[in-house]
């Protein structure tokens, strides 16, 4: 564990770290979704007895029953905890004075004028302001601009009149979770903390450091850490823009961009791969780096690059749509009238997510060009547009022949593209994801 922190230490934070390391604490998690149920699980397979919390009563009573519904957790590892009384998940908030630690992971979303919305969090602190007590330690995770810890929750939570880094603890730690990512999960990816004080982020640090396995990096300030997490998805949503820019500059040149990048990341140094794709999707990289933004003009600052990549993001959907209408063109075909299978709704490969999914854009856009569009994807049966259900259908021989062309938005490993191959007599691959190339039927094009 890195570490910036003092030697004393009070009898109240004495008392919370032997607790944590005796685990013998009990710990609370505020939002039971992807970030939230896997920190669950977690700790209670160290050991801990772990209470969620959820206003949705249909997360709650799953939970109850060990039914999993995030993909990131095992089966099994949410079953063997309810099984064994170490989890159990409740809508009733009064539990909060029972825990001597809680964590809050609930979702920081943009408001149709893409400021931060957070609603969620303040609503959180509040139920857990009153039923606050001394030597409680308190972390947000949920990802929010610079300031929100101190600025929003430590006021909040103060109104219970027990004073941060004496009477409780506050801190900051990023979540950093993957969906679908084989190798880092919730528990060996390193953890990021921020304290208030340092006896703060020494008390925070002591929790995560008895249940997880990846390195607990303490940082200065929740500030810190708050930017740190901004930072990160920021890095990845101005990289993807330069990947796509240079896809749609390839297009019009005649350049496979695929080629390119393949030649540019054979340098073993100062360059990493970013890949193009019909845009971006998932609850942090399309949102996150706005928090930023929304935050800088109190500093009279303009992030005119983040700006600029989230303009370039959000046009790729719309690319998307050209290149299908230009490719039917030269079949001598209109979109309007023209079947469109699309294989994946899913924002990313292999999970069953698709919040801020570009393909919901693009569903969108070629229904107003008047094109029928037909959804496959294994891990998603239903999905809501535009506020109605859309039933996924299942890919077979039929599907793909009477579609017109065949567009590849999500490359989940379960597609059989082998059949696909055979049977599509247009295939627009948006993510080169098409396996055995050579071996592909009909006309093949890639972003």
């Amino acid at each position: 564990m890195s570490t910036m922190l003092e030697n004393t230490i009070s009898p109240l934070a004495e008392k919370l770290i032997r607790k944590f390391e005796e685990r013998t604490a009990v710990i609370g998690v505020v939002g039971l979704g992807y970030v939230g149920l896997p920190l669950a699980v977690e700790k209670a397979k160290a050991g801990f007895q772990v209470i969620g919390f959820d206003v949705q009563s249909d997360k709650v009573d799953m939970v109850n029953k060990g039914i999993n519904y995030i993909g990131d957790v095992l089966n099994e590892d949410l079953l063997s905890t309810v099984k064994a009384k170490k989890l159990n998940a409740t809508a009733d908030y009064s539990f909060i004075h029972h825990v001597d630690a809680v964590a809050i992971c609930v979702p920081t979303p943009l408001d149709k004028y893409h400021q931060p919305d957070t609603s969620y969090v303040s609503s959180s602190a509040r139920e857990i302001a009153n039923h606050l007590k001394p030597g409680m330690l308190v972390v947000l995770e949920s990802t929010t601009y610079p300031g929100t810890t101190e600025e929003l929750v430590k006021p909040i939570l103060e109104e219970s009149g027990l004073k941060c880094g004496v009477d409780f603890f506050l801190a900051y730690s990023p979540e950093r979770v993957d969906p679908g990512n084989k190798h880092y999960n919730t528990k060996n990816t390193p953890k990021v903390v921020g304290g208030v004080t340092t006896e703060c982020a020494r008390v925070a640090a002591t929790m995560y450091q008895t249940v997880l396995e990846g390195e607990i990096h303490v940082v200065s300030s929740p500030a810190v850490a708050e930017m740190e997490k901004i930072y990160e998805n920021t890095f990845r949503h101005i990289n993807i823009a330069l990947a796509n820019e240079m896809a749609v500059l390839c297009n019009k040149m005649g350049i496979d961009v695929w080629e390119v990048i393949d030649a540019a990341k054979t340098k073993p140094y100062g360059f990493m791969p970013f890949y193009p794709g019909p845009g971006l999707g998932g609850h942090c990289i399309p949102i996150d780096p706005f928090y930023l933004t929304w935050k800088a003009r109190e500093y009279n600052y303009h992030t005119r690059l983040i700006e600029l990549a989230g303009e370039i993001n959000n046009a790729m959907p719309e690319f998307v749509v050209n290149r299908v209408m230009k490719i039917l063109n030269q079949e001598r075909k209109s979109l309007s009238g023209s079947t469109i299978l699309i294989l994946g709704v899913a924002y990313k490969k292999d999970i069953d997510d698709y919040r801020e999914s570009p393909v919901l854009s693009i569903i969108s856009h070629l229904e107003s060009q008047g094109a029928t569009c037909i959804v496959v994807d294994p891990n998603i049966p239903v999905f809501k547009h535009e506020g109605n259900k859309k039933e996924t259908v299942r890919l077979t021989d039929e599907v793909l022949e009477q579609s017109d062309i065949v567009l590849l938005t999500t490359e989940h490993t379960a597609f059989d593209y082998q059949l696909i191959s055979e049977k599509a007599k247009i295939i627009f691959d948006t993510r080169d994801g098409m396996k055995d190339k050579e071996k592909i039927q009909g006309k093949y094009y890639r972003l």
